[in-house]
């Protein structure tokens, strides 16, 4: 099957530079193009033979030399979509938020544990996350502010990819297992046009160690993306998903183009897209 390799690197780096046109030389082409991202270095290979050999020898060799490498249909632009929902903590931003909030109860070791099972798939994401809500039992709602303010993060490239979305004018959405506290304040910060996700019960100013209401899981992920791109009119094939953690896999599934960040091997194994080293701008790079 002919398809484009896009091949993405940190800018500046003259060995990285040189892998890429390694990797480039592995995968003959009519035409390799040099492309202008603003802060890494990429080069699109166009008319590859996508063979399982080829693509699984680049695939390997990219990650050796952490760099990315993405087989992706000719032709495909952001004109293409009309939605990007992604998931928020590990994706939009560096940190699981609800690990930060256990630090301030000393249990960051214990629910980051958790944390990490249910993002690899070995827990059911509700179980889990009633698990890991009770634990934070009795802690002072201040803390939500605290980590926001001293602990969250934007990831790399997630300005850069918002900037130029929103200029192609496509909406956005974050969708969460998280908490609204942190949706919320990320959908003003960054002028996003929906967020979703649980909230934190909070009595007498403290946590009681309980969820309001349904449980933002994959199968609620998913219904969101559906029922915005119901309001808008869209198919779901025409938005982007990204996402690092199984409880992305369902509404990964539906999109039109599905993005793995720095994300799970389960997830990672199943979408479209997996971006490991580069930043979220990656996606932009892609649809040139």
């Amino acid at each position: 099957m002919m398809m484009n390799l896009v091949l993405q690197g940190p800018s500046g780096d003259s060995a990285a530079l040189a892998q890429l046109a390694k990797l480039a030389r592995m995968a003959p082409s009519a035409r390799v193009v040099e492309l202008h991202a603003p802060d890494h270095s990429a080069l699109r290979c166009e008319q590859v033979d996508a063979t399982p050999v080829l693509r699984a020898a680049i695939e390997q060799a990219a990650l050796e030399s952490r760099l990315d490498a993405t087989f992706i249909e000719a032709g495909r632009t952001l004109a293409d979509f009309k939605l990007v929902a992604m998931d928020m903590d590990s994706t939009l931003i560096t940190i699981e938020c609800i690990d930060e909030i256990a630090d301030m109860q000393g249990l960051k070791p214990q629910v980051a544990a958790i944390t990490e099972a249910a993002m690899r798939g070995d827990l059911d994401f509700s179980t889990s996350l009633q698990q890991r809500v009770a634990l934070l039992k009795g802690l002072d709602a201040s803390a939500l502010q605290r980590v926001l303010d001293e602990r969250l993060q934007l990831s790399k490239g997630a300005l850069q990819l918002l900037a130029g979305v929103k200029a192609a004018g496509l909406k956005t959405l974050l969708v969460s297992g998280g908490f609204t506290f942190f949706t919320n304040a990320m959908k003003q910060r960054l002028g996003l046009d929906y967020a979703h996700a649980n909230a934190l019960e909070i009595a007498d100013g403290k946590l009681t160690g309980r969820v309001l209401g349904a449980i933002v899981d994959a199968e609620e992920k998913k219904r969101t993306v559906e029922r915005i791109c119901s309001e808008l009119g869209i198919a779901t094939g025409q938005t982007i998903v990204l996402g690092d953690g199984a409880n992305d896999l369902k509404m990964m599934g539906i999109a039109g183009l599905s993005v793995a960040f720095r994300a799970k091997p389960v997830v990672r194994a199943q979408a479209d897209v997996a971006l490991n080293f580069v930043g979220l701008d990656g996606v932009l790079t892609l649809l040139m």
